[in-house]
């Protein structure tokens, strides 16, 4: 039978966004997993012009007769093809993205780490996968390297620094195959060396590249950039956002500050900075332990949490996910803060397995605590990141189990952390961990200053009422002066922090931009379906917005007006 017209485009499409081995890893694709992603400027030539090519002949498909969810679809494929198109041509500094970003770790690391921890197939095929991956290693670093013209100073210092992780990470490899006895080890110990041999020159090389610290965006392309993120939103609305923001949480942090000064016999003058050092020590967990006993209380506050869920039917939890809770591994850590997760791989069949990453460091020791531990929990895990991207793994949707809508997802968690504590969970300690709670949100307050600061070098949007000094010329001082001023982070996570959000360009601003919407909508539809209980209204949201699938929340929006749940 012949395909229609719309299930031929997908089909391209989908071939389109698996092109890239790497993707191929982390999306659940068993073919050619061997290989290493093609870094020229060639490649990303050829990336602008086959989305090109796609998107051309979407737009002339005729919709008419199409359903309200396959109309969608076709939007979201625009979409997401506008953006490929757009950050393959993306000039700063008069060149192309590519030749300013050194990307050799991650392209390298980042798939060989999913072959060995997130893979099901037998050991043998994906140590053989991990070989031919090293041997191509010398020829994509060369590849990589002939890309590169001037790049900017802090990512090649990014790339140095993530480079620091490949031994680590290839010797619990090799520790792994002779666990296995696998008869390729001498295969697998030659291409190490080969590949450390090859990491070691490039570094040699990057070392001598002449480097900019310019990295900025011209305006407007970081309003195109925002707009194909689907948010509707203008710079300067994100920015008065985040100053509002900021403001509100002020004065809720004052108010629990106040009470929990009562509460715990402390003089009133306390300051919340002093507060929060206080419950840091008071709520501390495993301080003499090994930092590895962190993660066991990860693990038993996610069982604590999906407990606590079911008895009170909060949340669909299907049966078919699982959530694996790991340190971040060395090569990672530069660009993970304190947390993230790894998501189920969209296309392949079987359980949705999460991987939860958690920094530890001795620096770091203290943030992890009784009351923050369930807030990252709640954020990662069930019902946050894990529920939500499981359920959308699970969507039969080809096109919707592709988007990555950073307001959609990061919007979702956000909102649940206050949402958690507004259910009762933390009990009589709600509000040490809204305090603590509070404080941390602040970040997704600066986070958008700095991101539309990054993004265009206009200083004027870090300004969002907070009293700090701002004037160093150096962007990364000045925004990380804002960044610890709002959060209190430690150096080293303020620096970690800095380094995706200068990369990543218009997902840190997706955490307040989100939460906001996301809110929103949840109150929409409270106005809209005052029949039902506080508790059946909650139920419907909740699964109306897992069921819908990954997709901008402008686009989510229109989901529920076609459902019924909101007026249009």
């Amino acid at each position: 039978m012949s395909q229609t017209p719309l299930a031929s485009l997908t089909e391209r499409f989908h071939d389109f966004r698996c092109r890239d081995a790497n993707a191929r890893v982390f999306l659940g694709l068993n073919r050619d997993l061997g290989e290493l992603p093609d870094p020229s400027l060639a490649a990303g030539r050829s990336d602008e012009v086959q989305a090109r090519a796609l998107l051309t002949d979407l737009q002339a498909l005729d919709q008419s007769e199409l359903s309200f969810d396959s109309r969608l679809d076709c939007e979201l494929m625009a979409l997401m093809l506008e953006q490929e198109a757009f950050h393959a041509r993306l000039r700063f500094n008069g060149r192309v993205t590519r030749e300013q970003l050194p990307q050799a770790a991650s392209g390298l690391m980042d798939g060989i780490f999913g072959l060995f921890v997130g893979d099901p197939r037998p050991a043998d095929e994906r140590l053989l996968d991990i070989s031919a991956r090293l041997e191509a290693a010398p020829d994509f670093l060369q590849a990589m390297r002939d890309r590169l013209d001037t790049p900017v100073e802090r990512w090649l210092q990014i790339e140095l620094d993530k480079l620091t992780g490949l031994p680590a990470l290839l010797e619990n490899i090799r520790d792994w195959a002779e666990r296995q006895r696998w008869s390729g080890r001498d295969r697998l110990e030659r291409a190490c060396a080969q590949a450390l041999a090859a990491v070691q020159g490039y570094a040699a090389e990057l070392r001598l590249l002449p480097t900019t610290r310019q990295f900025h965006l011209e305006e407007a392309d970081a309003r195109e950039l925002v707009r194909l993120g689907g948010i509707e939103l203008s710079l300067e609305q994100l920015h008065g956002l985040a100053s509002e923001f900021l403001a509100r949480s002020a004065e809720q942090i004052e108010a629990l500050r106040s009470r929990l000064c009562a509460k715990y016999g402390l003089a009133d003058d306390v300051t919340a900075a002093e507060l929060q050092i206080f419950l840091q020590r008071r709520y501390a967990v495993a301080q003499d332990q090994p930092l590895t006993a962190i993660l066991d209380r990860y693990r038993q506050e996610a069982e604590k949490i999906e407990a606590f869920i079911r008895e009170r039917a909060l949340f669909p939890l299907p049966e078919n996910q699982a959530l694996k809770i790991i340190q971040t591994p060395d090569f990672l850590a530069p660009n993970i803060p304190a947390g993230a997760m790894e998501p189920p791989a969209p296309f392949r069949e079987g359980i949705r397995t999460s991987l939860i990453y958690l920094t530890l460091s001795e620096e770091l020791r203290d943030e992890h605590t009784a009351l923050g531990i369930p807030s990252m929990m709640i954020h990662e895990g069930i019902p946050g990141h894990h529920l939500q991207l499981a359920m959308a793994a699970m969507h039969p949707s080809v096109v919707r189990r592709h988007v990555s809508a950073n307001e959609h997802a990061e919007g979702w968690t956000t909102m649940l952390e206050d949402y958690m504590l507004d259910q009762g969970y933390m009990g009589e300690l709600t509000d040490e961990a809204r305090f603590v709670t509070k404080l941390d949100l602040s970040r997704i307050g600066a986070r958008v200053a700095i991101d539309l600061f990054f993004m265009t070098g206009q200083r004027a949007f870090l300004d969002v009422g907070v009293d700090c000094d701002l004037s160093d010329p150096d962007p990364f001082v000045a925004a990380g002066t804002l960044l610890q001023r709002v959060t209190g982070f430690v150096p080293g996570r303020v620096q970690a922090e800095l380094n995706w959000y200068s990369i990543e360009r218009g997902y840190p601003l997706s955490y307040l931009t989100g939460n906001q919407l996301v809110w929103d909508l949840k109150r929409e539809v409270e106005r809209h379906c005052p029949e039902l209980d506080a508790r059946e209204r909650d139920r419907l949201f909740h699964r109306s917005y897992l069921e819908a699938g990954n997709m901008p929340l402008s686009f989510l929006r229109r989901v529920f007006v076609h459902n019924n749940l909101v007026a249009p």
